[in-house]
């Protein structure tokens, strides 16, 4: 038993700290939300409220005692998953969440999963033709990475596709007007179309999702391209791949064993990636009109609901962790020599 627990050590230790960052992410979160000016209880109740009114709401929105003691009341709720109430809404945060997490989530696996696919495609076009012209834009393009903003990007695409070629439709919402969306099955509202045999609405949010997606496709696509195609040139050029190739291995083996080494490193930028896609899709929601976690931080900062600005940073960041967590996890089992305490043994 003591030699299984030392075997998965490389894991579940990592395991056990996630607990302890979500909650130094929390008293983070709790501090930095409270140094936004303005004052919530007066926003509530207006300013010809009498004095007895205004103390009277500080107490039911809990920011009547001490910093510590309503940090020790928000841990406490946090324990029992209770984000608390918002403020400007009177609404749980928590409930409203798991209303808008899930398109905001839908929306970036869905990017994430095109942007897998086309950095993989753009790759093998540089891998198979190094010297041909297809590979030298395809380069030139990787170069951009991190040079325009997803939404610079996306006034562009809804300025040329929307208002000047009319190709898609009104940035107003994931269906047309007057089209309610499926049932919820999974709270995934697409997703829950397909399950639903829907066609009609996954027509229709499909087209309105096409914009935004090719949006975020085209900002991140460079960063992970570039990671991708600096780690496989150093795996081509590995004494491994080239010894492969004078036997005659065949070609595919050797792309998929060089693509193998090349992994880790990207799968890392993979992880990064991804918390950008989720970051790119609560800015794009704004400018779509998708009503998920953007428009909800975005109304919070607005009406200076603390509780519902904190809950939605909270789990914007839990969620980030437990990608990286799984990166981590991931990058062990593709390269073992990353786990800890496993011995290199020089050549």
């Amino acid at each position: 038993m003591r030699g299984w627990a030392t075997r998965q050590r490389w894991w579940f230790t990592r395991l056990l700290a996630l607990p302890l960052h979500l909650f130094l992410f929390a008293v983070a979160t709790f501090f930095l939300v409270r140094l936004i000016p303005g004052d919530p209880a007066r926003e509530v109740v207006g300013p010809e409220a009498s004095e007895a009114e205004y103390l009277a709401t500080r107490q039911r929105l809990g920011l009547d005692g001490s910093l510590p003691e309503q940090l020790w009341t928000y841990l406490g709720h946090l324990v029992r998953l209770d984000l608390g109430e918002g403020i400007a809404t009177g609404r749980s945060v928590t409930a409203d969440i798991a209303d808008r997490l899930p398109g905001t989530l839908e929306l970036a696996v869905m990017a994430f999963t095109w942007l897998v696919v086309v950095t993989l495609l753009l790759s093998t076009v540089v891998t198979a033709r190094p010297r041909s012209f297809a590979a030298t834009l395809v380069r030139g393009y990787s170069q951009a990475a991190g040079a325009v903003p997803e939404f610079v990007v996306a006034v562009f695409g809804i300025f040329l596709f929307y208002a000047t070629l009319h190709v898609v439709p009104a940035p107003t919402g994931r269906t047309r007007p007057g089209l309610a969306a499926a049932d919820p099955l999974t709270g995934f509202p697409w997703l829950d179309a397909v399950l639903r045999g829907d066609t009609l609405v996954v027509s229709s949010m499909s087209s309105r999702l096409l914009l935004p997606i090719a949006v975020l496709v085209v900002s991140v696509c460079p960063v992970l391209l570039k990671q991708l195609l600096s780690a496989l040139q150093d795996s081509t050029a590995a004494l491994s791949t080239q010894f492969a190739v004078a036997v005659g291995t065949p070609r595919r083996v050797v792309w998929a064993a060089a693509y193998r080494r090349a992994l880790p490193p990207v799968v890392t930028m993979a992880g990064n990636v991804f918390g950008s896609l989720v970051g790119g899709a609560v800015i794009l929601e704004s400018l779509f009109g998708l009503g998920g976690m953007g428009t909800y931080a975005v109304d919070a900062v607005g009406t200076t609901d603390l509780v519902a600005l904190q809950g939605a940073l909270l789990v914007i960041g839990a969620l980030s962790m437990v990608v990286f967590l799984l990166v981590d996890i991931v990058n062990m089992l593709l390269d073992p020599r990353r786990k800890p305490g496993r011995q290199v043994r020089s050549a």
